[in-house]
């Protein structure tokens, strides 16, 4: 007999600061609440979630994307997958819609607007490094 597997594959987001705002993506099929999110995706087989991050980035925003270090994991209270989320830095590109299919809007947002996008808050450690990064 065999086991049939039907764990949900990770999801790895990327947290891109520019300017002194990060970039963040609205999908077209929001899950619950989550209609304001950073770009994310599955972590395919092989794929650390740093590379994910990137790809993901590269994917939905046509943004070329280094990823610096993971801020934490968990799993998230509304969707329960598991989460990383990989700090990153932008190498080139302009950030656009990329995938008309998943996304229909993006934002470069300051700390102060993330409550507007983020009403239910972020995870602490993300939270933490935006304050850090983003307050200066």
């Amino acid at each position: 007999m065999t086991e049939m597997k039907t764990e949900k594959p990770a999801i790895s987001a990327a947290i891109i600061v520019d300017g002194g705002k990060v970039l963040m993506v609205r999908r077209r099929i929001s899950e619950g609440e989550l209609s304001w999110q950073f770009p994310a995706g599955a972590v395919e087989a092989g794929e650390s979630m740093e590379e994910a991050a990137v790809r993901e980035t590269l994917e939905e925003t046509g943004l070329v994307v280094e990823a610096v270090k993971l801020i934490g994991d968990r799993v998230h209270p509304k969707s329960k997958r598991f989460m990383g989320y990989t700090a990153a830095r932008v190498v080139s590109g302009e950030a656009h819609v990329a995938d008309a299919d998943e996304l229909d809007a993006i934002a470069w947002v300051a700390l102060g607007e993330i409550p507007e996008y983020v009403p239910y808050g972020l995870f602490e450690p993300v939270q933490d490094y935006l304050n850090e990064t983003l307050a200066g």
